[in-house]
């Protein structure tokens, strides 16, 4: 049975930090595809259009009847463990460090059998055959693997350590919220407070000005009394820090302090004004989203980038994670916000290049996709809107799968599945007054 994860010892500051090893990484193209399913917390396997076989390992022609047409489809990933055994040697360094390290072959309920590596729990106290649950994770190097977990639920079940390590749990991690003024911000450092994160660092700029609202929160009515900065510095797990993502001396002086203690980086700092190209003169609001939403996300990688691939591999709670908030908007421009869609799509871009750098160092690279929160920016969108607390929830959920792309909210949701679809359709359509 898997025993609950308790806080670590501090480290000793005299032992060296070790460097990482990461899982096998090669993949072929095809093989791909049940990465990009991963990434957003499903399980895909190729069926086949013609005869409706399902393959696996993925592959370019059917198995049954040669046809090309191989779409990826959901499965629930239900199956029989058929067999299993204990792996007590590898050349390869990254499992030579986990040995003893359990593998299994399930024949999924779908029809292929797969091989799969073992959740502590599963099979832990049963006969072969036994029932199980497949579901496919990211490694430490970005890539899906095959994981069998138990049927049913297992107590501490998240806190085996091959779930652990392909996840972010913020439980006992030090965690900085790059801004604390905004509904979202001050909702994500309560549910990372409420997940167990260690330390809360809150970011926060100008400090001298006092905000509407109760407590100092980001707008009147915006959360319950205590909600705003006032609120937060009286958790024991937060320390309000000075930081302003415009200005890259504040950055970098920041990362000089807390720098090389950061396990995850949310980056809730955001501008969001309204409008569109002709609705305004000047380009002043556009430039100012731009220095926020994308000019602040480089000077941010930039500043703790290198810290955090620095302790990939420091502990059992090494840095692990990096959160951007972005915008459904990034990926088709709603002309109603048409300059603030242009910076997160600008964001989004760079959150990319971001990911494919932070790779090789196993941080986890989280973009968020919500669509309208419900926040004075949005007040004349019809709802749904996604409330702030829902969004943090979400985050945080994210970061305990670890996936790398989630939509929360209805419209999120819809918006994705439209894009998939056609993104030329989806554009007109936003020309034309629809969201």
């Amino acid at each position: 049975m898997t025993q609950p994860f308790m806080k670590p010892a501090p480290k000793n500051p005299v032992l060296r930090t070790p460097q990482l090893n990461l899982p096998p990484s090669a993949r072929g193209r095809v093989a791909l595809g049940l990465t990009a399913a991963a990434a957003e917390g499903r399980f895909a396997l190729q069926v086949c259009a013609e005869c409706g076989a399902v393959q696996y390992p993925p592959r370019e022609a059917c198995h049954r009847c040669l046809s090309p047409d191989l779409p990826w489809q959901p499965l629930d990933g239900a199956g029989e463990l058929l067999a299993s055994t204990t792996l007590a040697h590898s050349n390869d360094l990254y499992f030579r460090e986990r040995l003893p390290w359990r593998l299994g072959m399930v024949r999924l309920d779908a029809g292929p059998s797969v091989m799969v590596h073992l959740h502590g729990d599963a099979a832990a106290q049963q006969a072969l055959p036994c029932r199980v649950q497949v579901q496919a994770r990211l490694d430490r190097s970005g890539l899906a693997v095959l994981v069998a977990c138990p049927e049913k639920g297992t107590p501490n079940m998240a806190d085996d350590p091959l779930l652990r390590e392909m996840a972010s749990d913020p439980r006992y991690r030090k965690v900085l919220v790059t801004d604390g003024k905004s509904a979202v911000g001050q909702a994500v450092v309560h549910a990372l407070v409420r997940a167990g994160a260690d330390l809360v660092w809150v970011g926060h700029a100008e400090p001298w000005k006092q905000l509407p609202g109760p407590a100092g929160s980001g707008s009147a009515g915006s959360g319950p009394a205590g909600s705003g900065l006032a609120g937060l510095a009286a958790l024991p797990q937060v320390s309000l820090v000075p930081l302003d993502v415009t200005d890259e001396r504040s950055v970098s002086t920041l990362a000089g302090r807390i720098g090389g203690k950061v396990d995850i980086v949310v980056n809730t700092a955001e501008l969001h004004r309204g409008f569109g190209i002709a609705a305004r003169r000047g380009t002043d609001v556009a430039k100012a989203e731009m220095e926020v939403n994308y000019f602040g996300l480089l000077r941010l990688a930039q500043c703790f980038g290198p810290a955090l691939k620095g302790r990939a591999a420091d502990g059992a709670t090494h840095a692990t994670a990096w959160v951007n908030l972005l915008s459904v908007y990034a990926l088709a421009n709603f002309p109603a916000h048409g300059t603030f869609s242009a910076s997160k799509a600008a964001a989004l871009s760079l959150a990319q290049c971001l990911r494919a750098e932070m790779q090789p160092a196993g941080i986890r690279v989280v973009n968020v996709f919500p669509g309208p929160i419900d926040d004075e920016w949005n007040q004349n969108l019809p709802p749904p809107k996604l409330a702030p607390a829902a969004l943090a929830s979400a985050i945080v959920q994210a970061l305990r799968d670890g996936v790398e792309d989630i939509y929360p909210g209805d419209v999120a949701q819809e918006w994705r599945q439209r894009w998939r679809h056609d993104p030329k359709v989806l554009e007109r359509e936003l020309a034309a007054g629809g969201l």
